[in-house]
């Protein structure tokens, strides 16, 4: 990119920085390109050629505002080690820097992150990002004295903007057209749009003056009357990167829901998620706002649905496994699985599943005396090293692909080893269904599973999730949900299982219908419950929806 052989002007560094950044880094960006003319009926091959001008005197322009003696290299050097990750991601996984991207990984832990690294992560850094960086580093720039410098820096940036003018004189339309139809683009422009985001995300986090906490639910009242003398307990499982794809319930050619199938589960179909990333979906999911209107900062600033059964005097437990509740269970008894806590099931980075049933037998044991609600956060299919999820036992489809850099595994590897992840969650929810049939005779006992987000595996280029919910494709999108509730379950609580099965049967659900109905299966009653929102609401008897309604009249 840049030579000791002469001195560069800060124009002529600038210059030569935009050419690297178009010509490499912004590679996936005309993968976008070609796949909008390919959509198009007619091309502009003129235009087209104008693309990669425009780009560079945009890149140009606005480069020159930071090519300034003292700051021109410690900046261009950030700069460029952040656009060699932000352009990996981009060409091997599909995957866009937006806010949410952002705001995921800020949230992920060291072992997460580190199952990013490989050799093809490790060079792509090396040579694009480290080497690029020393050379910026080793360049010898010469400054004109401060006016004259000053009167070369504003031509050249008049230059550029000349530059862009023409192409926007013949081409305006063109632009206008192209970007509406092909509106991601502007996603996978490097840098600009990862810069932004982050900006974006530490303006929201760190410099906006936080808002005032919000109780909500405080009238919250358990209705539940126990004839038979046993109070409900209710696990849930959220899973972690489980698509409705790979999932027998829903037609998938593989076995994958060989363990749940012994007992009688209620699959719910075409279930959307909040989000495509955990750090969206999960506080999301849990929240009184839909995914239309929902805000990650008001979430943060107000309860959940965990804190309204507090509230309730329901009796609270999470236990997590996976990259911790992302706010959720704050206010709440909560467990974070240690790394390290069972040599059999975890190696200091990550723990299998199974470790959670150790804790759910624990739990178990100390008895359930009231109504209780019991929320297990798996790990589940966690990527890209899907062969790290399942143990050797559990390895039932091969060949896999045992490596983190996926996109170099046959399609066939690639998918028997996420079969493999969703295989093995599903022996886990099977082992904990075992668990509750267990507990019969002390309490009427429910499960309902649901997964955060989906996952692509190479369809159309994209690898991994978080891809901008606008643009993200139905592998991302559509999530498993299933449901198993005992005989005494369904009796005591006025649940018509055959309604629901039927009701499962035609769909359309979201995450937007958690909120309002774990709030109905655990039978309480309070102002933010929504009824038209509670999915089990239509199948329940007559008898306990009116005991919400005089409830609401008291």
């Amino acid at each position: 990119m840049l030579s000791r052989v002469k001195t560069l002007s800060a124009n002529q560094f600038t210059l030569i920085t935009a050419l690297f950044y178009v010509c490499v880094f912004n590679i996936p960006l005309f993968g976008i390109v070609q796949q909008g003319i390919t959509n198009q009926a007619e091309v502009n091959y003129l235009f087209i050629a104008t693309i990669p001008l425009f780009l560079i005197f945009a890149l140009s322009f606005i480069f020159s505002l930071f090519t300034v003696k003292y700051l021109l290299k410690p900046f261009f050097i950030i700069v460029t080690l952040i656009s060699s990750s932000v352009f990996f991601a981009a060409l091997q996984y599909g995957v866009v820097f937006d806010y949410g991207m952002i705001e995921n990984t800020v949230q992920t832990n060291s072992a997460e992150a580190l199952t990013y690294l490989n050799w093809s992560s490790i060079l792509n850094f090396i040579l694009t990002g480290l080497l690029p960086a020393l050379l910026i580093f080793k360049a010898d720039i010469v400054y004109k004295p401060f006016v004259k410098e000053l009167l070369h820096k504003v031509a050249f940036m008049f230059a550029m903007l000349a530059g862009i003018a023409v192409i926007g004189f013949f081409y305006y339309q063109n632009y206008v057209s192209f970007g509406r139809n092909n509106d991601q683009m502007k996603r996978y422009i490097v840098p600009t749009y990862a810069i932004g985001s982050m900006i974006k995300y530490v303006k929201v986090n760190y410099f906006q003056e936080p808002l005032v906490y919000k109780v909500q639910g405080q009238d919250a009242k358990n209705l539940t009357i126990d004839e038979n003398g046993k109070p409900n307990l209710v696990v849930v499982v959220v899973g972690e990167t489980a698509r409705a794809h790979n999932y027998e319930y829903y037609g998938y050619d593989k076995p994958t829901n060989a363990h749940t199938k012994a007992f009688d589960m209620i699959p719910f179909r075409n279930t959307e998620s909040c989000g495509t990333a955990t750090a969206v979906s999960l506080p999301c999911m849990f929240s009184s706002m839909d995914r239309e209107d929902y805000d990650a900062r008001r979430a943060q600033a107000q309860d959940t649905v965990i804190d309204v059964l507090d509230h309730a005097g329901v009796s609270l437990d999470w236990l997590d496994n996976d990259s911790g509740c992302k706010g959720v269970c704050d206010r709440v008894k909560h467990i974070n699985i240690e790394l390290n806590s069972d040599p059999a099931l975890c190696d200091g980075h990550y723990c299998y599943d199974q470790v959670l049933l150790n804790e759910l037998d624990k739990r178990l044991a100390q008895g359930i005396a009231q109504d209780t609600l019991i929320v297990l956060h798996i790990i589940g299919s966690h990527g890209p090293t899907y062969y790290l999820r399942y143990p050797e036992a559990h390895r039932k489809f091969v060949p896999d692909c045992q490596r983190s850099d996926i996109q170099n595994c046959s399609d066939e590897e690639l998918m028997n080893t996420y079969d493999n992840t969703i295989l093995y969650s599903d022996y886990i929810i099977a082992q904990v269904i075992s668990r509750l049939e267990a507990q019969e005779d002390n309490a009427d006992t429910a499960l309902l599973y649901l997964s955060d987000h989906g996952e692509s595996l190479g369809e159309s280029g994209m690898y991994l999730h978080g891809a901008p919910y606008a643009i993200a494709p139905d592998e991302q999108i559509k999530i498993p949900m299933l449901a198993w509730i005992s005989p005494d379950f369904a009796v005591e609580n006025g649940l018509d299982k055959q309604c629901l099965r039927d009701l499962a049967g035609k769909g359309g659900f979201s995450h937007d219908n958690l909120f309002s109905s774990l709030l109905g299966l655990m039978n309480v009653s309070t102002e933010v419950y929504r009824k038209e929102m509670d999915m089990f609401a239509t199948c329940r008897t007559k008898i306990v929806a009116l005991q919400h309604k005089n409830n609401k009249k008291s």
